[in-house]
């Protein structure tokens, strides 16, 4: 999930803004977990889909 989303539960507004320091650091946390956190499970789907399809095609023009 992505904290621009999310809402946090003590200042009621959301994560992104980072207004109090519970949304700060819960934004900090989640900016820091990886390059692929951020992605939904369809697209990580639709790119290992994409990869599948790439490696298919090169075996086959190999």
């Amino acid at each position: 999930m992505t904290y621009d989303r999310l809402v946090c539960a003590n200042c009621a507004s959301p994560v992104s803004e980072g207004r109090c320091p519970v949304c700060r650091a819960s934004r900090e946390r989640m900016q820091h977990e990886g390059p692929f956190a951020g992605l939904t499970p369809a697209t990580l789907i639709a790119l290992m889909l994409a990869l599948i399809t790439v490696a298919l095609l090169a075996h086959e023009v190999a």
